[in-house]
């Protein structure tokens, strides 16, 4: 195995930067490679929105939960970029979300880490060899990369609704490309912008396109009755606690969904008070000066989406009355969510990389990918043994709760244990290797 790594770690967002972190200074002796599809270390590059928070606490940061002594938490990252009194005197609670962006690059640009930048992997798979099974990763321009472990860390999938999948960028585009799809447009652009949904998200486009482009008209078309504020009760905020981890993880099913039924609010299809209160506003405003440049287009199903030659054209179906309409937009947005690991619902059954080891995880149309309360991903019982260890990073909601939907609350938890997990599995394969090696060539060990 000498031209293997130990662990391969595919993505180097902050999920995997944690995982960087921990490796680093809690088993600094492994051999690990990250391999990321971008030319650097990014975060949210296309909602980098000015004025945008983020909607954690600063101290959720990639390290501090697991080791507030680190050099690479934020507030010595404040301290080490001469910002933190500045920073202290804020009238804000969460920072803006540039400049946590700032942050995670520069721990990723710190950290003692082994990335290959530019490189897209295309696919992962088990190899079997004389030493043991090895996970072998291969990246878009013919690299192939060989380890005893994986970490999957890609991020998660953009939700597109199948009724949008017919019209392509930039007429139309979800949010995690909003910024490269509006660029080419000039600050008097006075045609007609929709955006689809009534998340946090939702709302702050809302307010970065009319602000960016005063003279046109934004089109906001939700399911809802109108925007939700989000549940920031100390109380709901509790599911970001490690012991929730453990109580949702040994949840039945039927429990699994009622807790999310009853937390949905904490995270999606709702927005913070500040950004519902500055549209309200907007609105208002707009209303005293004679002029309609924000509609809402609330209770309404998406019928059908159809490219025209003006743009695109949406149908639309009011749910109460039954009313249909057909809005016009040059351009549409969908603030629309990503998909969750499952099989019904918004899901996807496994992450697409993991698509070629679709029958040794076991993954059918009835059985989503089954992961361990470690974030490993259990085998099929049939491939026990043959399958070296795979992790999936920040992508386990249905199983691992609120935690991991794509926030920071938990990262540096979980990247310690991923690492620790890793390197139980890893030393005591090896230990077992050496000793039948050694018995084999009669040595007393």
């Amino acid at each position: 195995m000498h031209d293997a790594y130990d662990v391969l770690c595919v993505g180097y967002g902050p999920a995997n930067v944690a995982v960087a972190v921990a490796f680093e200074e809690l088993w600094p002796q492994a051999r690990v490679k990250f391999i990321e599809r971008e030319p650097g270390p990014y975060w949210q590059r296309a909602m980098l929105l000015d004025g945008s928070d983020i909607q954690n606490n600063p101290l959720r940061d990639l390290v501090t939960p697991r080791n507030p002594r680190s050099r690479y938490t934020f507030t010595n990252f404040l301290h080490e970029q001469g910002r933190l009194f500045k920073h202290l005197n804020l009238p804000s609670h969460y920072p803006l979300r540039k400049e946590y962006a700032r942050y995670v690059q520069w721990v990723a640009q710190n950290v003692r880490a082994d990335v290959d930048y530019g490189r897209e992997v295309t696919g992962i798979d088990v190899t079997a060899t004389g030493d043991g099974p090895l996970v072998e990763v291969a990246t878009a321009d013919g690299t192939t990369y060989r380890g005893r472990s994986v970490v999957v860390a890609p991020g998660r999938t953009p939700n597109v609704p199948e009724v949008f999948s017919g019209v392509p960028a930039p007429h139309l585009f979800h949010t995690s490309q909003f910024l490269p799809n509006i660029a080419d447009l000039d600050r008097d652009f006075d045609g007609t912008l929709a955006v689809v949904g009534a998340s946090q998200s939702a709302v702050e486009v809302v307010l970065d396109l009319i602000a960016r482009f005063p003279a046109a008209r934004i089109v906001n078309v939700m399911t809802g009755f109108g925007y939700r504020l989000k549940d920031t009760s100390p109380f709901s905020e509790e599911v970001y606690f490690p012991e929730f981890v453990e109580y949702y993880f040994h949840a039945s099913e039927e429990g699994k969904k009622r807790l999310r039924d009853q937390l949905r609010p904490t995270n999606y299809s709702a927005a913070d008070a500040d950004v519902v209160s500055a549209l309200y506003m907007r609105m208002y405003e707009d209303e005293l000066d004679g002029r309609e440049r924000i509609r809402l287009c609330t209770n309404r199903r998406v019928e059908a989406v159809e490219r025209t030659p003006e743009g695109v054209a949406l149908d639309l179906t009011e749910h109460i009355t039954g009313e249909r309409e057909r809005v016009h937009a040059d351009r549409v947005v969908l603030a629309t969510g990503y998909l969750d690991l499952g099989i019904t619902g918004r899901t996807e059954q496994l992450p697409p990389l993991l698509k070629d080891l679709t029958q040794v995880l076991g993954v059918t149309d009835g059985r989503p990918l089954s992961v361990g309360y470690d974030y490993g991903v259990v085998p099929h019982p049939a491939f026990e043994g043959e399958v070296p260890p795979i992790f999936v990073n920040g992508l386990c909601e249905s199983t691992h709760g609120l935690g991991d939907a794509g926030s920071f609350s938990l990262l540096a938890l979980r990247s310690q244990a991923i690492v620790e997990s890793l390197e139980r599995r890893l030393v005591a394969e090896q230990g077992a290797a050496d000793l039948v090696a050694a018995q084999a060539s009669g040595s007393d060990l």
